[in-house]
């Protein structure tokens, strides 16, 4: 009776590892007396007992292996140390058991041989400056050497670039020149646009300056103009008061029967006065002239 249960025990046991369950981004490779059988898929699987076996257990997820610093050289003849990233995929498990014997040992050696050929092909500034190019090169490469690996290599990153000391001197050295030489630049501009706005700041204040001037002129020729139009008006507006005073006492002297001679004098004295002051010279009728001694006396007025 033990030894029924113990044989019934050995059954259950042996039946349970014939049941695998492949968990999900996973995939088994199982063999069948040493010879490849299948890839077993997510879900649950049944084997033969004794007669199948799990022989590699694969990750489907993209996975990233950092690789050590590798010595490279390049075309100038500088040695650096590069060390890389790569992201990789497996695209076909059972290629990933069979094609090769350690993967990533070998992707290992292909990045490092690979980044060997392109770094040789540039120079220094070249390499420093052209990641992206190299990245792009070698995921290319990498990519199709790994294809008949069941490999798929999605990307590839250069991490670090470490030169030799002294380069990273004289970088460093090339770095300050090139900072002192941009706070240089940036110092005379700034000087530049400052002295710029001070003569335009200038020249405006010039400007405004001469149209100030320019309209206190204008006004000032304008009081001018207005004044002695006031004093003209007020001159003829006196010449005319005067004319009328003298029209006035001769037309009263005439209609008091004063006779032809006080009229010419009166006539001449009106002249004198609307000449005085002012004009240079004045004309008198000729009706006036009949009296000889004052013809001689008033023939010609002479102002102040």
């Amino acid at each position: 009776m033990v030894f029924l249960l113990i044989l019934l025990l050995l059954v259950i046991i042996l039946l349970a590892s014939c049941v695998k369950i492949v968990p999900q981004a996973h995939a088994y490779v199982v063999e069948r007396l040493g010879a490849y059988q299948g890839t077993w898929t997510v879900g649950i699987h049944f084997k033969l007992p004794f007669l199948d076996r799990v022989a590699k257990k694969v990750i489907l997820k993209e996975q990233v292996v950092d690789f050590a610093p590798q010595p490279v050289i390049t075309k100038d003849n500088v040695t650096m140390r590069i060390d890389t990233v790569v992201f990789y995929q497996i695209t076909d498990p059972k290629l990933f058991a069979y094609g090769v014997e350690n993967p990533i040992m070998a992707i290992e050696n292909l990045t490092a041989t690979t980044l060997r050929n392109i770094i040789g092909e540039m120079e220094l500034d070249q390499t420093l400056t052209s990641r992206e190019v190299i990245n792009t090169k070698m995921r290319a490469s990498l990519d199709i050497a790994t294809d008949p690996w069941g490999i798929k290599v999605n990307r590839v990153e250069l991490k670090n670039i470490i030169p030799p000391a002294a380069i990273q001197d004289a970088m460093e050295k090339q770095m300050k020149a090139e900072r002192e030489r941009r706070e240089a630049i940036l110092r005379a501009e700034g000087e530049k646009k400052s002295t710029i706005l001070v003569a335009e700041g200038k020249k405006e204040s010039a400007i405004l300056e001469a149209e100030a001037e320019k309209q206190s002129a204008i006004l000032r020729a304008e009081a001018q103009k207005e004044k002695m139009i006031r004093e003209a008006e007020g001159e003829a507006e006196a010449i005319l008061k005067v004319q009328k005073a003298s029209a006035d006492g001769i037309r009263f002297l005439k209609e008091a029967g004063a006779d032809e001679a006080v009229l010419q004098i009166k006539s001449l004295e009106a002249f004198e006065k609307a000449a005085d002051g002012q004009a240079t010279k004045i004309i008198i009728p000729s009706e006036i002239q009949g009296l000889a001694g004052l013809a001689t006396s008033f023939k010609e007025v002479i102002s102040k």
